[in-house]
């Protein structure tokens, strides 16, 4: 089925038949589409149309029915007096201005090459995870290189919002911000919101205060968790216990409930109970993270940060009260740079726009481009359609343009789309990519 987008697409691209009229016989000459909106109001503002002998000046707006006008109430709405067209895939009825008279009606449904319409059907009832993967390979693989960094800042600014959110809630704490953000990376992605309660339960300024101590660090993080349990056959558990009751009691510290924290389907080494000592040995082994993430480390120093093990207790041990075969758990070197990714690069481009500082969110981009592209099932998909990615930059274009293009058939609002829908997909035209 058709929609007011695609409507919208052939319009605005001008793919319509130079051949046009309209449903009263008037010829049609579109001198300009006018300027897309996307607020409320007409759908195009500023067009310039020759209707007959007449040039018109104003906005155009656009339905699948000529009825659709009546049924969004746009009669009474002073917004759309000066529409000058009415473009519609069908004339059902005639429609009026408030003050009397009929406002110029285009009919489209027969006005565009029958091949976009073929194309536009075929892309929305596709039901793979990449509805334009058999196109790519032959024709547009190469739009992706061009388009990854445009699509990798729009990735980032969508973690910005997440995060101003975060800095909001922190009263503009720069420095709490950025503990909770990594706690929130050391969750990944099953356990980020587990982590991130965690951190608010247990400020950084009380945790700092202990960070010389291993036995205290994860006494209080352990216990903050709900994960430490109270009769624990193990002397270092009783002993993390009572250090825990004790600094609990002092603080005024609250846990979160253990039954939030998720096991399932997690390799041992990714378990919660790991990443939990793993963040606390970053604590202790480093000073302001933040300062120093600002300062213009390289990805290799950055990386290097999160190469830190889970204490003495877990190398036997992967959940409490149980023993397993000796393992030192340390972070490994991709997750390492996944944090780097999802974590610091985010955060950086973060300060960059509270700050307005220019510098700040390209150093973040120039990350992403330095470091080697991350594996995964949604990235396995794009491999497959003749796409390998060079870096952590165009990674994170390929997720982006998955989860917010693909995924939500936004395909009139892709490059490759838009490529795709155009009569002569080969063709490079710098109107269609824009």
């Amino acid at each position: 089925m058709l929609t007011e987008e695609f409507i919208h697409f052939i319009w605005k691209f001008r793919l319509l038949s130079p051949e046009l009229a309209t449903t009263l016989g008037v010829p049609v000459v579109v001198m300009h589409p006018g300027e897309h909106n996307h607020n409320s109001g007409p759908d195009f503002f500023n067009a310039r149309i020759r209707i007959g002998e007449t040039v018109w000046a104003g906005n155009v707006e656009i339905h699948i029915n000529a009825s659709d006008w009546n049924h969004h109430g746009h009669s009474d709405d002073e917004a759309y007096a000066n529409t000058i067209l009415h473009v519609v895939m069908n004339d059902d009825v005639p429609i009026t201005r408030k003050t009397g008279g009929r406002i110029a009606t285009l009919e489209v449904r027969d006005k565009f090459p029958e091949e976009i319409r073929l194309r536009y059907l075929f892309l929305m009832e596709q039901k793979q995870r990449i509805p334009c993967s058999g196109f790519l390979q032959d024709h547009f693989a190469g739009i992706i290189p061009l388009w990854s960094p445009g699509l990798a800042i729009e990735r980032l600014q969508g973690k910005t919002r997440a995060l101003k959110d975060l800095w909001i809630s922190t009263g503009m704490n720069w420095e709490e911000t950025f503990y909770l953000w990594l706690a929130r990376g050391f969750g990944f992605k099953i356990n980020a919101f587990p982590f991130e309660l965690l951190a608010r339960t247990l400020p950084l300024k009380i945790l700092a205060r202990y960070r010389s101590s291993c036995l205290l660090t994860e006494a209080l993080l352990f216990g903050q968790s709900g994960l430490l349990k109270e009769d624990s056959r193990e002397d270092q558990v009783r002993r993390m216990r009572i250090e825990y009751e004790f600094l609990k009691a002092k603080h005024g510290l609250e846990p979160v409930n253990a039954s939030i924290w998720k096991f399932l389907r997690l390799r041992p080494s990714n378990f919660p109970t790991i990443r939990i000592s793993q963040f606390g040995a970053l604590i202790r082994g480093t000073g302001s993270l933040l300062s120093r993430a600002l300062e213009g480390e390289e990805p290799e120093i950055l990386t290097g940060w999160f190469d830190v093990s889970a204490s003495d207790y877990w190398s036997t041990h992967f959940t409490f009260d149980r023993i397993s075969p000796f393992q030192v758990k340390r972070m490994g070197l991709s997750s390492a740079r996944l944090l780097v990714i999802n974590t610091i690069a985010p955060f950086i481009f973060f300060c960059g726009t509270e700050k307005n500082e220019r510098s700040l969110m390209e150093r973040a981009v120039s990350l992403l481009e330095q470091i080697p592209p991350e594996a995964n099932s949604d990235l396995a998909w794009w491999k497959a359609a003749g796409i390998g990615p060079q870096n952590a930059l165009q990674t994170q274009a390929l997720l982006q343009l998955r989860h917010d293009y693909c995924e939500r058939k936004r395909c009139l609002d892709c490059r490759i789309g838009k490529r795709i829908l155009s009569n002569d997909p080969t063709h490079e035209t710098e109107t269609i990519c824009a």
